[in-house]
């Protein structure tokens, strides 16, 4: 299947993650060993198995969701890797809050190509989209001294 085709799936399986359906999401990344996921929920997490209950996990925080808009910044593809990194613009309700929030993820996504198919290998997603001169103290509540 073409790049693009399994990027429009992979976009629509974000939009129902944000309700707090994994599934879709989880037919699109690799089953494979190597596998990788680094979200917002905790540390990263390598091999399917964890990939797997890192997903569920995720999913299992979003409610009343829409992935609201994706805008794809750079595309990188050669015939077998392809890294494509987006800005999402999320909506939902996120571990049992009231309200929904809205927020913005900056996503790297690498697929690559498995049995004429494209599959997702890597997913690296954080919400620093905007500058802090704190950098990597962002939000800590370090002080230097």
């Amino acid at each position: 299947m073409d790049l693009h085709e399994v990027l429009k799936q992979y976009h629509r399986a974000a939009d129902e993650f944000s309700r707090g359906n994994a599934e879709p999401v989880k037919r699109i990344f690799s089953h494979r060993d190597d596998v990788i996921l680094a979200n917002p929920f905790g540390p990263a997490v390598r091999g399917w198995k964890k990939v797997s209950e890192a997903l569920d996990f995720a999913s299992s925080r979003f409610k009343d969701g829409t992935v609201a808009d994706i805008k794809t910044v750079a595309e990188y593809e050669t015939a077998e890797l392809a890294t494509i990194f987006e800005i999402e613009q999320w909506k939902s309700r996120v571990s049992g809050r009231k309200d929904a929030a809205s927020f913005v993820l900056r996503v790297t996504n690498t697929f690559r190509r498995e049995d004429g198919t494209w599959k997702l290998v890597h997913r690296h997603a954080d919400p620093i989209a905007t500058t802090d001169t704190d950098g990597p103290l962002r939000g800590s509540g370090n002080v230097a001294s």
